[in-house]
């Protein structure tokens, strides 16, 4: 039962973090592999996984309130869903330890990216 308990505090933490447009996965994997100790790989799979209601409830209401540029929309999904396709075949067969490193590798670079370009924005604000 505190399993069950757990995954649910992780799926409603990942379900929010999603739905304010910030990359649910970026949190879900590492509070799936570290919280519940599930396995890197499997926690890709669950990630992948919920990202598919996720992302149909995200679109329906996009779509409602006109954010969804449709005439675009294709450049974007064909490439992203085969390189998803590639990724997800790469992951399967490399070692979980460093899967693990590489993903924190990239959470790194994703923290900088965004602190960076937080320092960048306040900055040119200042400027005028």
């Amino acid at each position: 039962m505190k399993n069950v308990i757990i995954y649910i505090i992780i799926g409603i933490i990942g379900g929010v973090v999603s739905g304010m447009g910030m990359g649910g996965g970026t949190l879900l994997i590492p509070l799936l592999s570290l919280c519940a100790d599930v396995p890197q790989q499997t926690a890709q799979l669950l990630n992948l996984l919920s990202f598919i209601p996720m992302s149909v409830i995200a679109l329906i209401i996009h779509v409602k309130n006109k954010y969804v540029v449709f005439d675009k929309l294709l450049y974007l999904v064909i490439p992203a869903a085969l390189s998803a396709a590639v990724g997800s075949f790469f992951a399967t067969e490399v070692n979980s330890e460093v899967l693990k490193k590489a993903f924190g590798g990239f959470l790194i670079l994703l923290g900088t990216a965004y602190f960076l370009a937080a320092v960048y924005k306040k900055s040119a604000k200042k400027r005028g």
